[in-house]
């Protein structure tokens, strides 16, 4: 059989999206307090009006202390408004929409919050210089159901795609990682017990909405650090995912943005950037040897999850959301060939919102494989930290 065009209509689990193309969650920094604005909107109509099939809101919390920071969005009844405007402004361009729901764990700032964060163990924060407490049976009975709550806030409001997040060193992360995972009890010890929080999550969450909206997971292909989820481990989690039937799809990612963000995003570590958007005790903290050996740097090469992510393709008949430096039309072409459902971007997107329509167009002419403008610097990423939000410094103003 011939690869599907990527362009092309396709179905994710109920959802019938217009191509193949998704604008991948990354943090927006377009809520200062908390709320839907007329600027976060934008944002996302900017790569829908560009031709994506799908665009992610990123991050929405299912508790207070599940935020990374206090100006993220809490899915509930005073925030279901403004889910609603956003979702219907993006239908308008003929896109789908997204939500990433999740629980940040260990990554939130309890500090922030002003809430203790909580993770799968016990441990300090290096972004709060806070302990972070473990999760009790209680908190989690709590946040599972704050996770149907909030899917059912979601689709009502509209969303087409739920995004459970289970990556990253995020709460369901952390459990997974057994390097962060000391427990004794039943949430710990073997790869069963460490998979039970996000199993009975998407379990939940599927019984919840049903075919309303389509349900995935954002999983990873290794965490890039000692003690955090390995491939092999990404690979088992997938298999039981599967085997349980109640996600439509698997977006393959990698990294911590506790432990090592670079894994992620690959090419220059803005360290000098970052310190500057930082708290002065983290600044600080960044400037020593130990605190730059937390921004790795890992060189920039096209599709680069793409080797781990055959090993996923090869096991796993579900479909597959391909991420990592997605950036010129042939290495969209090659994932279809590969066998993978969809392609995610992120940075790419940010720098060329309309890169999508402009991709289609130029296929076929002549020279080199079209492709996106994003040079792979990574100066966007600190500042998902600025007073107006995340944007591309290459962007003139």
């Amino acid at each position: 059989m011939s690869a599907p065009d990527v362009f092309a209509p396709t179905v994710l689990g109920p959802v019938r999206l217009r191509n193949r193309t998704v604008k991948a969650a990354t943090f927006e920094g377009r809520t200062p307090h908390g709320q839907v604005t007329d600027e976060l909107i934008d944002y996302h109509l900017a790569p829908a009006r560009g031709g994506v099939g799908l665009t992610t809101v990123a991050y929405l919390a299912v508790a207070p202390e599940g935020r990374t920071h206090a100006e993220v969005i809490v899915v509930g009844p005073e925030t279901a408004s403004g889910l609603t405007r956003l979702a219907d402004a993006v239908h308008e361009t003929g896109a789908k929409i997204a939500g990433q729901v999740g629980h940040a764990g260990p990554v939130a700032n309890g500090r922030s919050n002003g809430v203790r964060a909580l993770s799968s163990s016990r441990m300090p924060s290096p972004l709060s210089l806070q302990m972070i407490g473990a999760a009790t049976e209680r908190d989690l009975t709590r946040i599972t159901r704050a996770y149907v709550s909030s899917a059912r806030i979601l689709v009502d409001a509209g969303f087409d795609v739920l995004e459970l997040h289970m990556a990253h060193s995020y709460l369901i992360s952390s459990f997974l990682a057994p390097g962060l995972n000391k427990r004794r009890d039943r949430w710990g010890g073997p790869l069963e017990n460490r998979a039970r929080l996000a199993r009975q999550v998407a379990r939940a969450v599927r019984e919840e909405v049903g075919d309303e909206a389509a349900v995935t997971a954002k999983v990873s292909l290794s965490d890039g650090f000692k003690g955090g989820v390995t491939t092999s481990v990404g690979l088992e989690l997938a298999g039981l995912l599967e085997s349980d039937g109640h996600l439509d799809a698997l977006q393959l990612s990698g990294g911590s943005s506790l432990m090592n963000p670079m894994y992620l995003f690959r090419g220059d570590a803005p360290v000098d950037e970052f310190a500057a958007a930082m708290p002065l005790a983290v600044r600080l903290g960044m400037k020593t040897p130990v605190g730059r050996s937390f921004m790795k740097t890992y060189p920039f090469e096209e599709a680069y999850f793409r080797e781990k992510a055959l090993r996923f393709r090869e096991r796993l008949s579900m479909p597959l959301m391909l991420l990592g430096g997605i950036n010129r039309l042939d290495t969209m072409e090659r994932a279809m060939t590969d066998g993978f459902e969809l392609v995610a971007m992120g940075r790419a997107l940010l720098r060329e919102p309309g890169l999508v329509d402009r991709l289609a167009a130029q296929r076929g002419s002549d020279g080199p494989s079209p492709s996106g403008v994003c040079i792979h610097c990574n100066r966007c990423m600190p500042t998902i930290y600025a007073p107006d939000g995340t944007y591309c410094p290459e962007v003139p103003a």
